[in-house]
C-alpha cells in the first residue's frame, strides 16, 4: 500500500519543481519533502525525479505518475472540503425535532430567520410529543423541555428556563372576578394540564374536594381552554405570552410562579459539530436569551 501522504508530497514537488516551495506549501520541513519523495521512489522501485543543485525535473516515470495522481488527489481533496460539516457557511439539510407547543409558539419564526441567514441550509422539522432517538433516527438536533437531562451520548445546552404562571381570559375574570390571593383560587374554576407525575397546578382543589373543571394532557388544549374562558390555568409563560400581548389572556397573581424545568438544545455527541448544527443552536439561544429570566427568588 502506498502512503497517500507521500503521493501528496511528490505531487507538490513535481508541480512546483522545487522541494523548498513544496515544503512551504505543505507546511513541512524541506528535508521531510525530500525524504518523502525518496521513500516513494523506494516503494515503487523507480526514479521519479532528476535532482540537481539548481532544479528538480521529472523522469519519464515521474511524468506518468504525476499525470495519473494529480486529478485523483484533487478529487479527494475536493470531496473532503465539500463535506457540509467542513463548510464555514452552513450547508445541507438540518433535521430537527421539537415538542408541538414549541413549534406552534416560536419555531416557525426562528426557522424562517435561520434559513434566511443561511440560505444553503434546508430544515426538516418534526414536531412530536415523543422523545426521539437522535442517533438512531438520524436527527441533527432536538429541543426538549425537562428538569434535567443526563444522557451521556448527547450534548446538552441549556437555552432558557421554563416558567409557569397563572392565566385567565378577560371574559372569565369579568364573570368570576380576579383573585387577589392564592387562597381565593379555591373558589375558581381551574384548567389543569396533567404534565406527568408532577401535576402542574397551583392551589388545592375546588370547594368540597371537587376536581378541576377541565383537565387534559395537551398544553395547547389547556391554553385554548383558558383563553376560551373555562377557568384559570397554570401555563408556560412562553406559551401564553403572545396571547397576553394580544389581550386574550391576563396574568393572575403574577408573583406566583413555578419553575417547570428548562428548554435544552440537544445534539448527538461528536468530535466535530457540523456548522449547520452550531449555527442553529446559537440562534435558539440568541432568540430565547432576551426573553428568559430567572424565577422569582432564584
Amino acid at each position: 500500500m502506498i502512503d497517500l501522504n507521500l503521493l501528496s508530497v511528490f505531487e507538490a514537488v513535481a508541480r512546483t519543481s522545487s522541494f523548498s516551495a513544496a515544503a512551504k506549501e505543505l507546511g513541512i520541513p524541506k528535508s521531510s519533502a525530500s525524504r518523502g519523495v525518496a521513500r516513494l521512489e523506494d516503494a515503487l522501485g523507480v526514479q521519479l525525479l532528476f535532482r540537481t543543485t539548481r532544479r528538480v525535473s521529472l523522469t519519464a516515470a515521474g511524468t506518468e505518475l504525476f499525470d495519473r495522481v494529480t486529478p485523483l488527489l484533487r478529487s479527494m481533496k475536493g470531496a473532503v472540503a465539500g463535506l457540509p460539516e467542513r463548510e464555514e457557511v452552513p450547508t445541507g439539510t438540518l433535521k430537527v425535532t421539537a415538542p408541538v407547543d414549541l413549534g406552534v409558539v416560536f419555531l416557525a419564526e426562528l426557522v424562517t430567520r435561520y434559513t434566511a441567514r443561511y440560505p444553503a441550509v434546508a430544515v426538516d422539522l418534526h414536531l412530536t410529543g415523543r422523545v426521539v432517538d437522535l442517533v438512531g433516527e438520524g436527527f441533527d438536533v432536538a429541543l426538549r423541555v425537562a428538569t434535567r437531562l443526563e444522557d451521556s451520548s448527547l450534548v446538552v445546552r441549556r437555552a432558557a428556563p421554563v416558567l409557569l404562571q397563572l392565566f385567565a381570559s378577560p371574559v372569565y375574570l369579568a364573570r368570576r372576578g380576579t383573585p387577589r390571593a392564592e387562597a381565593e383560587l379555591e373558589a375558581h374554576d381551574q384548567v389543569l394540564f396533567r404534565g406527568g407525575p408532577q401535576q402542574l397546578r397551583v392551589g388545592g382543589q375546588r370547594p368540597g374536594g371537587a376536581p378541576p373543571r377541565v383537565a387534559c394532557d395537551d398544553l395547547l388544549f389547556a391554553r385554548d381552554a383558558v383563553r376560551a374562558g373555562a377557568g384559570i390555568g397554570l401555563l408556560p409563560t412562553f406559551l401564553a405570552e403572545p396571547d397576553v400581548l394580544a389581550g386574550q389572556l391576563v396574568r393572575v397573581l403574577p408573583r406566583l410562579e413555578r419553575l417547570a424545568g428548562s428548554l435544552y438544545v440537544v445534539t448527538p455527541a461528536a468530535r466535530h459539530v457540523p456548522s449547520k448544527v452550531a449555527a442553529f443552536r446559537d440562534l435558539v439561544v440568541e432568540t430565547l436569551k432576551p426573553r428568559a429570566r430567572a424565577p422569582a427568588g432564584a
